[in-house]
């Protein structure tokens, strides 16, 4: 193959590429916000689609984030695309903070009050175990909850900066691309 590897990397240097990529975190995102604005579609497919990858990040459950961006984006009519790009968000250096902001904001919303009950100090044997039963209550009800509420204001404040950017990318294109047209046009 033309651009294949000559030496395959370990399991090691993948997990630490997927954690830190080689050309900084900054040319990623670049790269994802190249990807957004570059869909085919209406600005408001595109920042749908966007938002419901968004709200889908702040999902607990691991390995369902997709799956629920999909579901939402066609139920709304977003960009499927779009929304897969959008879960990019919940990547392993972001999700501890998420998690911890939707665990208070559940335990604010089940409770009522700012000074919630302490964690169960015998919470790390049951993530070991990672019983689902004994984990409801303390850890992951309160976590569904809070997701909900920061999940549609995180994504209603991306909507619209979305859109506007899409919009107007798109509006620059078909200018140059008409341009670009009449300059080719023979008189």
């Amino acid at each position: 193959m033309l651009f294949k590897r000559r030496k395959e990397p370990c399991l090691r240097e993948r997990l630490r590429v997927a954690l830190w990529p080689r050309r900084s975190i900054g040319r990623s995102l670049r790269y994802f916000g190249k990807r957004v604005l570059r869909l085919r579609a209406t600005p408001h497919s595109i920042a749908a689609g966007f938002a419901c990858g968004i709200f889908a990040a702040f999902i607990p459950l691991l390995g369902i984030h997709i799956a629920v961006a999909l579901a939402i984006a066609w139920l709304i009519g977003g960009n499927i695309a779009a929304a897969v790009i959008g879960t990019t968000l919940g990547n392993p250096v972001i999700l501890p903070f998420i998690w911890a902001a939707t665990l208070e904001v559940g335990r604010f919303v089940l409770s009522g009050s700012l000074s919630g009950e302490p964690l169960p100090p015998h919470l790390g044997s049951m993530l070991r175990h990672l019983d689902l039963i004994v984990l409801w209550q303390p850890l992951i009800k309160p976590m569904l909850i809070g997701a909900v509420p920061l999940g549609l204001v995180t994504a209603l404040l991306i909507y619209f900066p979305v859109r506007w950017t899409v919009a107007s990318f798109q509006h620059r294109r078909q200018k140059a691309y008409f341009r670009l047209e009449k300059a080719i046009e023979p008189t």
